[in-house]
């Protein structure tokens, strides 16, 4: 639910409601949106 959160600036309780299927659904679009990042620097 972080990601979601962090993603979307949506509160916990917008997301305390939706069925398990409907938090992958949006974990899934908030993973499209956050920066990409290819690990720490070596």
């Amino acid at each position: 639910m972080a990601n979601i959160a962090v993603v979307f600036h949506w509160p916990p309780s917008e997301m305390v409601d939706m069925s398990l299927e409907e938090l992958s659904r949006w974990h899934e679009l908030a993973l499209d949106r956050a920066p990409k990042t290819d690990g720490p620097d070596e």
